[in-house]
């Protein structure tokens, strides 16, 4: 699949003048349909995080742009709620006169529903963007304030957006056996396995990523992920029914998938799942769609609530899966390096834009040759713009990086055979005292993490506190997690995995592929991460250990230079001075060879063992 014309867009995408008139649109559409509310979430009937044009409902209404948040609507009031990421980012975008920004973690649409709803109030929800498990929950918090959860037939946004784009149609194409590591067939049969062992005739199969994996296809539907949005549903024979729009089928496809890969148009999801009267269907609650269980429900099938089959085999990465992450990241890295070698060059004379460095950057991701897109649109920020993580530049925000600043890129790119995603702080010119001691703690959390040895069924959620540690020791902390599951050639954010305050169920496994990205924001002022990627591997036995237990460690996959400049290097013990100078060393002559000869004598000064 070639991809290579889509660049990152710096265009400002929201504009809160828009909120007043779409507001007023929205409220009208629900007094036709004798609704008093309307919970809009960052979703779409697929369940996904990033969304095409089309499903980006949130955005239209709100004009936040983030990847999480929601919003609900009431007659007289409404709110809108964003993450510890975005707590900047919302206030600016959006029209706070009409939405009242709240937090989306510590109080969410449901507890603000509980407070703000009418008693005897008509809430409206599509059943086709909430999954199963997030509208019991939304059902309860509306029961409780004494009003009613009403599903629409019918998203009433889609009915007032004017000039809302298209579905995406694009071509769906087979993932080669080199790159997959193993064949469909093999993977069908397999999961087929797994659900037999449940006692069901069939799953339900709705994430994106898992019908990519499962299938061994890639498409470009939504933006730089290669997916294929559809539904799939898997039996226990090893056969499936995907509901596809057939535009995005090829003769090709068809081949790959071969008899027992029924292609159909999603149209016919609705009746497909009235077939399974009488079936024991294996379904997720937290990935999909509660239109879907409504569906099976009224049909008469047995509904047994487990977690999506698919999750987790595809998030423990086989080892052709592994070594194709390991290669594309040599590839990325160098051309990273040659970005850090010319910023270096270029900063200090006070003229570079946060924009002309992203572009740059992709510049050089796609002279490399391989890349298919980013993996995401790069967060390039300077001074107080770096203090928010998920800033996005634009052409009116965009800033020139100025001499003693902090610049933050975190960026990544989408390659046939991995996925990437690194983050890299510099300073241009001279940094303060606190900002050494600020970045010599993300370090060390950085280092703490991916040294550490933890024995097997540990979950992210118990390592995540080595990683802040350095932080905490000093009263500084920072409001995103530190880790999260990567895809091969598919999603830059992948579960069932994370590392984070946040608990979670899931064990760390083997093949699994995780991100190590620390950090620290003042705001107004700077911001610092430092993100490599991370495979999990079992560790070998230390002398004198228990027999009996099995442990874990990290191996870093990421090869690019952290900036020296901005180490206290009084801060670290020689055990993490120790790996800081081996880590330059594997990446001076990993990539020394990679790269011009301008950009391997910088990388020589870089990589200088402190």
């Amino acid at each position: 699949m070639d991809k290579t014309a889509s660049f990152q867009s710096f265009d400002d995408v929201s504009d809160a003048a828009t909120c007043a008139p779409r507001l007023a649109a929205l409220r009208a559409e629900l007094a036709k349909r004798g609704l008093d509310g309307f919970v809009v979430p960052h979703s779409d009937e697929y369940q996904s995080e990033y969304l095409p044009a089309c499903n980006e409902r949130l955005a239209w209404l709100t004009a936040f742009t983030g990847s999480a948040g929601a919003a609900v609507v009431l007659k007289d009031k409404a709110a809108v709620f964003a993450d510890g990421r975005y707590t900047v980012q919302v206030r600016q975008q959006t029209d706070t006169k009409l939405f009242d920004p709240r937090d989306l973690v510590e109080e969410g649409p449901n507890a603000w529903l509980e407070t703000n709803a009418a008693k005897g109030a008509k809430i409206g929800f599509d059943p086709w963007v909430h999954s199963a498990a997030s509208a019991d929950a939304l059902r309860m918090s509306v029961e409780r304030a004494g009003a009613t959860l009403v599903p629409v037939d019918g998203n009433p946004i889609d009915t007032v957006w004017q000039g809302r784009p298209a579905a995406p149609t694009a071509k769906a194409v087979p993932h080669a056996m080199n790159l997959a590591g193993e064949s469909a067939e093999s993977k069908r049969t397999r999961i087929a396995e797994d659900v037999k062992k449940l006692g069901a005739d069939a799953a339900i199969v709705s994430m994106a990523d898992s019908i990519c994996w499962l299938l061994n296809m890639r498409g470009g539907d939504t933006p730089h992920t290669p997916f294929v949005l559809s539904y799939a549903i898997l039996s226990s024979d090893g056969s499936v029914d995907l509901f596809m729009d057939g535009r995005k089928s090829s003769p090709e496809l068809l081949k790959h998938f071969g008899n027992a890969v029924r292609v159909r148009e999603p149209g016919e999801f609705n009746a497909a799942l009235d077939a399974l009267k009488g079936k024991t269907v294996v379904a997720d609650a937290n990935m999909t769609a509660a239109a879907a269980f409504m569906r099976l429900h009224a049909a008469g099938a047995t509904i047994k609530r487990g977690v999506d089959p698919c999750q987790l085999p595809k998030a423990c990465k086989n080892p052709v899966e592994i070594e194709g992450a390991r290669k594309a990241h040599v590839r990325d890295g160098a051309a990273l390096t040659k970005f850090l070698a010319w910023m270096a060059r270029e900063a200090p004379n006070g003229e570079l834009t946060e924009i002309e460095a992203a572009k740059t950057l992709e510049g050089y991701r796609r002279k490399e040759g391989s890349l298919t897109d980013l993996s995401f649109d790069s967060i390039s920020g300077a001074a107080p713009h770096a203090a928010l993580p998920h800033y996005r530049v634009t052409t009116s925000s965009n800033r020139k990086i100025n001499k003693n600043e902090i610049y933050l890129i975190d960026s990544g790119g989408q390659y046939p055979d991995g996925t990437t995603d690194v983050t890299r702080t510099m300073i241009v010119g001279t940094p303060t005292a606190e900002m050494k001691d600020r970045f010599t703690r993300v370090l060390k959390g950085h280092i703490a993490l991916a040294t550490i040895r933890f024995p097997e069924g540990t979950t992210g959620a118990a390592l995540d506190a080595h990683a802040r540690k350095p932080l905490w020791d000093v009263g500084c902390d920072y409001d995103h997690g530190t880790g999260h599951g990567v895809g091969s050639y598919l999603s830059v954010h992948e579960g069932p995995q994370n590392i984070s305050k946040r608990p979670v169920l899931q064990s760390l496994k083997p093949g699994m592929i995780c991100s190590n990205e620390p950090g620290y924001y003042k705001e107004g002022e700077y911001g610092i991460r430092i993100e490599n990627l991370i495979v999990v591997t079992e560790a070998k036995p230390v002398p004198g250990g228990d027999p009996q237990r099995k442990f874990m460690n990290f191996e870093t996959i990421t090869l690019a230079p952290i900036d020296s400049d901005l180490i206290e290097a009084s801060l670290l013990t020689e055990d993490e001075r120790a790996w800081f100078n081996a880590y330059h060393k594997r990446v001076r002559e990993t990539l020394s060879p990679l790269v011009d000869d301008e950009t391997r004598a910088w990388l020589e000064k870089a990589t200088k063992a402190i």
